[in-house]
């Protein structure tokens, strides 16, 4: 358990960061979205926070040095350095060079591609007299939507609560997402490989998410914010499908129909885990209601979206793909459609502008993949006719099959994708996904967009559509991605992993089907065919300000300062009530495991009782293994070959060769699930059976081994 001393020293580490991170992104959100403000303006600011604690962490953590203080000095430095460079004047103009070369290729002014000029906007970034809607006083349809969406938080919140009395015990917490926060934890290093179990060349999987998990564990020497951060990645899903319906004025619509997609089953499992489904989800969301939010409020005159825009939008798509590896086709085609969308002669702008911010948020993992192997995607062999440098070894694992290949097998339908749908989507799965892809689809329809100079009270009650602008290139394109999105769970390999014809992965696969799903509804409210009836429903008013006839932007009803203020009072309630929390989280971590096989659970019991030990392991699940304190260094045995390759030893003498190596103080062999017919040891057990190795734990199918000396090779039997 920490001490009140401890604690408060880790919660004043986190306030540091996210202070330093947020200012230094308000300041940059400031230049680059000028024109935006309430609930998008502030989203727009939490990706580039966000971003900017990744940028530290990768920046010390290629040398080695991701630890408390260089981390700690590193963000403050960048926050800083960030308010300091954008309160320059000439910063602007240096970030708009493309915009100006681009405008002047169509007569336009300067500043056409960021929104008013220098002169024009305040110390503080934003413009006279932006033009928008503004939410009313909450209605019912407002007060309907923040009631479902409490319920899913609340939902959400009692899966939280499970994790703080077990730990975390899901799948790919334990193999990899844990393993992979605590070895960055440990070693300070993220550009090296942190090879797990040899499944799925996992150790090259991108690792935004767990960046964040590392984060907590610097600031408290614990995993105590682990099983709280998906909560906070799952309520800023919630703003952001706030966001996408708010510039059609059907925010509360959207709001409503996302926190039910949000809480599906198939996402259940993101609850107290360090799973990083939802944190994909929040970035590809993130970056679609910014990009509709900022066509929102364009200039008069202005064609396609500024480069401020671009820049943002590209770099949350592009922090989605440094997540996840499902989410790099949808952010390939966001990108690609930023680029196809821009005005003729601006395209070579959007595609610097979005193209490299989107490189910025995800390529450094796969730049390190690079480095590694040759090759960015390893799991990939060839392009065409070109070989691709990879590890020549099977993935291991569950056997590879995508949905695609069993759309037309009715047994498998029958026997595994419709009970599966049942489970992970509830039983009116059929109107979910029929609802998702009519929003999908729908939005692909031509829609036109109101004129800030010309709205009314009168065009306020009329169908957008009527408020004659041109088309609007940027609701097709998130149509789009969420149809990319949804091609992506079609195809990956994973989807329905399974012996052939037994996909039993499928429901489990479901969850990279959901931000199709998630997006699919929320975009739902605002389809041309639709937004218009709904947006009737919704209060909405529009606020003249006295000294000109344009309307000034304000801030959502929810985001006034009473409401900051009661935040504010919430995260003094929260640091109180946060200490007892931790504490039970600690006592209660993995103390009696029930999640896996008897013997495993018994080793992780006893694991999470030692610290500073070197521990070898077979288990495909690890992280229980590193203790409480997590100072448990924690290796899978095995041996490294050509290209990242990773392979566990096949003969005795190899596996004794890897011990003696990797000087261990305990070894656990173990297989990862009792299977009728197999001896109830893995082999490595009796290749472990030595004077100097002292069982010390035995419990089918694990046995675990205290190791007082070297093991002979030669003295191998089998």
């Amino acid at each position: 358990m920490l001490g009140p001393g401890r604690y408060l020293l880790g919660v004043a580490e986190i306030a540091v960061l996210v202070g330093f991170a947020w200012l230094g992104a308000a300041t940059l959100r400031a230049r680059l979205l000028p024109r935006l403000c309430g609930a998008p303006a502030h989203l727009a600011s939490a990706v580039l926070a966000l971003a900017l604690l990744i940028w530290t962490a990768e920046l010390v953590g290629t040398v080695g040095w991701f630890k408390p203080v260089p981390y700690l000095v590193g963000v403050v430095v960048v926050g800083l350095g960030t308010v300091a460079l954008g309160r320059r004047s000439w910063w602007q103009g240096g970030v708009a060079f493309l915009a100006l070369r681009s405008a002047q290729g169509r007569g336009m002014g300067p500043a056409s591609g960021m929104g008013p000029s220098p002169s024009q906007t305040p110390r503080g970034g934003t413009p006279p007299h932006p033009a928008t809607t503004r939410e009313g006083a909450p209605d019912w349809v407002t007060l309907g939507a923040l009631l479902v969406a409490v319920v899913a938080v609340i939902h959400f919140a009692g899966g939280v609560r499970l994790r703080l009395s077990t730990g975390m015990t899901g799948f790919d917490s334990t193999w990899y997402h844990g393993p992979f926060a605590a070895g960055f934890f440990q070693s300070g290093n993220t550009m090296d490989l942190h090879f797990i179990a040899p499944q799925f060349l996992a150790w090259f999987y991108p690792a935004n998410g767990e960046i964040f998990h590392s984060v907590g564990m610097l600031a408290f020497g614990r995993d105590v914010l682990s099983p709280l951060l998906n909560l906070g990645w799952f309520v800023g899903c919630l703003v952001a499908v706030w966001c996408i319906g708010r510039p059609y004025r059907v925010a509360p619509w959207s709001l409503a129909l996302g926190a039910v997609a949000l809480s599906v089953p198939a996402l259940a499992d993101q609850a107290g885990e360090a799973r990083n489904d939802i944190v994909g989800i929040f970035f590809l969301l993130a970056a679609v209601a910014v990009a509709l939010n900022a066509w929102a409020v364009r200039e008069d005159g202005e064609r396609g979206l500024p480069t401020g825009a671009l820049v943002v939008v590209g770099l949350a798509a592009g922090l989605a793909a440094g997540t996840k590896l499902n989410f790099l086709l949808p952010a390939a085609v966001l990108v690609v459609g930023l680029i196809a969308t821009a005005p003729r002669g601006g395209r070579w702008r959007a595609l610097a502008a979005s193209g490299l911010a989107a490189l910025a948020g995800g390529g450094y993992w796969y730049l390190r993949n690079l480095v590694h192997t040759g090759n960015p995607l390893p799991w990939v062999h060839d392009l065409g006719p070109i070989s691709l440098p990879a590890p020549e070894q099977a993935l291991g694992g569950r056997e590879a099959h995508g949905v695609f290949g069993y759309l037309t097998d009715g047994t498998v339908w029958s026997d595994w994708f419709l009970p599966g749908l049942h489970h992970g989507l509830w039983i009116v799965w059929p109107l979910l996904g029929a609802a998702a892809l009519a929003g999908l689809l729908l939005c692909l329809l031509p829609s036109s967009w109101p004129s800030p100079g010309s709205l009314s009270t009168h065009d306020v009650q009329k169908e957008p559509r009527a408020w004659e602008r041109g088309l609007d290139p940027v609701l097709p394109l998130a149509g789009l991605v969420g149809l990319a999105t949804a091609l992506a769970w079609l195809l990956a390999p994973t989807s329905a992993s399974g012996p052939d014809g037994m996909p039993r992965g499928f429901e489990s696969g479901l969850r990279y089907l959901a931000p199709a799903l998630v997006l699919g509804l929320a975009l739902l409210p605002a389809a041309p065919p639709i937004r218009g009836r709904l947006a009737s429903l919704t209060k909405a008013r529009m606020h003249f300000s006295p000294d000109s006839g344009e309307k000034r932007l304000q801030h959502d009803w929810w985001l006034s300062p009473r409401i900051w203020f009661g935040v504010a009072l919430a995260s003094a309630f929260l640091v109180v009530a946060g200490y007892p929390v931790q504490r039970h989280y600690l006592q209660s971590r993995y103390a009696n495991p029930t999640f896996t096989t008897p013997g495993l659970d018994a080793a992780f019991k006893w694991a999470d009782g030692i610290g500073d030990s070197s521990i070898a392991t077979t288990s495909t699940r690890q992280y229980p293994l590193f203790g409480t304190d997590l100072s448990n260094h924690v290796q899978f045995v095995g041996e490294e070959t050509p290209h990242g390759g990773f392979e566990a030893p096949k003969t005795c003498r190899a596996w004794r060769r890897q011990l003696n190596k990797g000087h261990y103080d305990y070894v656990i062999t173990t297989r990862d699930r009792l299977e009728p017919g197999k001896p109830s040891y893995p082999p490595q057990a009796r290749w472990t059976e030595d004077p100097a190795a002292k069982p010390i734990l035995r419990k089918p199918p694990t046995v675990v081994f205290q190791l007082t000396g070297r093991l002979d090779p030669s003295a191998c039997h089998g």
